[in-house]
């Protein structure tokens, strides 16, 4: 450069050819700040130049600054400026020549800086989807996505914005969100074609241009409360999973410049990473309302007290995680519990598997013993159907049941058991004696024809009969691990429950069976007692389950 700043001198004394077809654009300024000197590049750059003006009239006020600042040693280590000539941006190169004067070279960097802040601006954006990826991850609950979605836009792509979800009946959730403010969201009533393109929006159809669209046409609705004056408005869609997840508004206010299509391009982006966002946590919720509600009619019943018998269950998954398996229970009130023939119809099953697919078979189960209810009395018929449903059903997977007709008789209560390959129920007596009901039959759903003998049991006041699964007796626990709770231990706890009444009994064989699993891995565990109720008897305060002692 010092080299170019000798022939540079040279030049403007001598006039020479080399200084006036330089590529780049020079100029030689004196001490004062007026011009001595431009080479052709330069006069072309600043057309009304003239030799003698000063530079700050007739060239650029910035490099004026950087000339006074150059020869008041303020600037010691002559580094490049940087500054605009009309839409371009040049950077002047400083060179000290004779008597104070200053050759300044201009090398034109607009394409480097238009690069820089492209470089700058997509980093900006890649932060944001990066900050708002990670936003939208920590939360699966629809309104809260689109709060973040409104407050993120609002923050970094325009003053304010507005995401809208699809509506029914022509009510939309809305979310309304202003530039370093909380985010409002409400449910409103309104024509979404009111606003051009919204409703092609709302259906995932693609954004119509801003440029279409007049800020001065947005109804009020649209607007945040004390947004003010529209200079411009941006609609586009926001993307879901197979269906639209809605749309997002973006407003700048008066004074603001308009969107640009790359601005625009850029919302459509920001729009596809919320909307899958949104779509995922809409999904979700819906997937887990209608997860409650089918677990609802899968879990067990709440026992009461059924025509002056009591009765108490507990259930417990085979994986503490879930909440259904293949053990369940029921107890159906008599169609005429008013006459003295009406039973009630108590049912202690066990599906063959467990999870999900074992309570779903469970459902089934549950389901066509409901609709075998008006033939309840004839235990040998309802198994027999049950059967023939079970083979006819295409799967693999067979059930082991107890069927308990209950009927109160004075004050005692009048059992008739019937096993469908499932263990024997066990009664507890007033006295501690545990007894084994004789009655057995064959797994039900794997052979055409099924067998099966009912028996008769006479409950007195505070007498129990249990019915429960496998999942007690084969659970394994004990100090190593690896050894069975076992019937003995079952008929050992059941002693020390004489008396008790019918929630106490089932609460103590299933803490007993809990506490001897610990933390290890074990079979769906369901339990059922029928205790006949003694002169005063454990009710609710609505005489529906326990509770409290009345007569």
């Amino acid at each position: 450069m010092q080299n170019s700043g000798r022939v540079v001198q040279q030049s403007v004394v001598g006039d020479d050819t080399g200084w006036s077809n330089a590529p780049f654009p020079a100029l030689v300024a004196d001490a004062d700040g007026a011009v001595r000197g431009l080479n052709d590049a330069a006069r072309l750059l600043f057309p009304r130049a003239v030799v003698g003006d000063r530079l700050d009239k007739s060239c650029a006020p910035w490099l004026a600054r950087a000339h006074h600042e150059f020869t008041t040693r303020a600037n010691r280590g002559g580094e490049p400026v940087r500054g605009p000539v009309a839409l371009r941006s040049f950077e002047a190169h400083p060179i000290s020549g004779d008597r104070g004067a200053v050759v300044w070279w201009l090398v034109e960097d607009t394409d480097v800086r238009l690069a820089r802040e492209q470089l700058r601006v997509e980093r900006e954006r890649a932060e944001l989807l990066g900050r708002m990826s990670s936003a939208l991850s920590t939360s699966l609950h629809p309104e809260r996505c689109m709060e973040v979605t409104a407050r993120l836009a609002a923050d970094h792509l325009a003053d304010a914005a507005v995401v809208i979800a699809p509506g029914r009946s022509g009510e939309y959730p809305v979310t309304h969100c202003v530039r370093d403010e909380t985010s409002a969201h409400s449910v409103l009533s309104f024509d979404p074609y009111d606003v051009p393109g919204l409703g092609e929006a709302l259906q995932g159809f693609p954004p119509v241009p801003s440029r279409w669209l007049d800020p001065l046409s947005a109804p009020t609705w649209l607007l945040p409360g004390g947004f003010g004056e529209v200079a411009s408005i941006v609609v586009t869609p926001l993307p879901g999973h197979g269906v639209p997840a809605g749309a997002l508004v973006l407003l700048r206010g008066a004074g603001r410049a308009r969107f640009t299509e790359d601005e625009e391009a850029f919302a459509r982006l920001f729009a596809a990473r919320a909307g899958a966002a949104i779509s995922a946590a809409r999904m979700f919720a819906q997937q887990g309302a209608i997860t409650e509600a089918l677990v609802g009619d899968l879990l067990p019943p709440v026992l009461r007290q059924v025509d002056g018998v009591e009765y108490a269950g507990r259930y417990r998954a085979s994986v503490d995680a879930e909440r259904i398996g293949g053990d369940f229970y029921d107890v159906h009130p008599a169609a005429n519990a008013d006459t003295e023939e009406g039973e009630a119809l108590a049912v202690l099953g066990d599906v063959c598997g467990k999870g999900l697919a074992a309570a779903v078979l469970t459902g089934k189960v549950r389901t066509t013993l409901h609709a075998l209810l008006p033939l309840a009395d004839d235990h040998q018929r309802v198994l027999g159907l049950l059967n023939n449903a079970l083979l006819t059903s295409h799967n693999s997977r067979f059930v082991t049941l107890v069927l308990a007709s209950v009927r109160r008789v004075g004050a005692h209560v009048r059992l008739r058991l019937t096993s469908g390959g499932h263990l024997p129920p066990l009664v507890l007596r007033t006295n501690g004696e545990v007894q084994e009901v004789a009655t057995s039959g064959t797994l039900v759903g794997v052979l055409p024809e099924i067998t099966s003998t009912t028996a008769d049991v006479l409950l007195a006041p505070g007498e129990t009969c249990l019915l429960y699964t496998d999942g007690i007796t084969e659970a394994l626990g004990g100090p190593m691990g690896d050894e069975m709770f076992g019937e003995q231990r079952l008929r050992d706890a059941l002693v020390d429950c004489a008396g008790m009444p019918a929630d106490a009994i089932v609460e103590h064989v299933h803490m007993l069976a809990s506490h001897w699993v610990g933390t290890g891995e074990h079979d769906d565990i369901a339990v059922l007692a029928i205790t006949a109720p003694r002169g005063r008897h454990l009710t609710a305060v609505d005489g529906h389950g326990p509770g409290r002692y009345t007569a």
